[in-house]
């Protein structure tokens, strides 16, 4: 990874998978309280998000991720399948997929790692908490843990 991805000097590329918009505001609001500084592309859905990943359609132009914050719970392609066609994928499967969701179910979480994905986020229902948890999140991953590059 880029030295200065790890020291907040260039923005970082988040994926929000969401298509709640309390909880697209709290996790905007948990990056802008955030001391690295980060560009969130926001879909709404499944077919969305394999779209921007993909570059397809409205997003030709979309750069590719370094990371991809998906709920489970969406329209038209659940979570699920997104992260295992994500996942399935050589030329994607190195981006860091951490599940953010509020399904507590442990079905949920032995299904998403067995798809391979990186981390497993419950929501909390309170916002402060749900700011607090995002913070934590951005933290570690983007302080601490080091990211692939990845081929432009």
């Amino acid at each position: 990874m880029d030295e200065s991805r790890a020291t907040g000097a260039a923005p970082v590329d988040i994926l929000l998978v969401e298509d709640n918009p309390g909880d697209v505001r709290l996790t905007e609001e948990a990056f802008k309280e955030g001391n690295i500084e980060n560009t969130l592309h926001v879909v709404g859905d499944g077919v969305e998000a394999l779209d921007f990943l993909y570059q397809r359609g409205e997003y030709t132009d979309a750069p590719r991720p370094e990371i991809v914050l998906l709920d489970l719970n969406l329209p038209r392609k659940n979570g699920d399948e997104v992260l295992a066609e994500v996942k399935g994928d050589p030329n994607l499967r190195r981006i860091p997929v951490i599940v953010l969701t509020s399904s507590k179910s442990e079905e949920d979480v032995v299904k998403s790692y067995d798809l391979h994905a990186n981390a497993y986020l419950i929501k909390p229902v309170d916002p402060f908490e749900f700011i607090k948890t995002v913070a934590t999140f951005e933290d570690l991953w983007f302080s601490i843990v080091r990211l692939p590059e990845h081929e432009q």
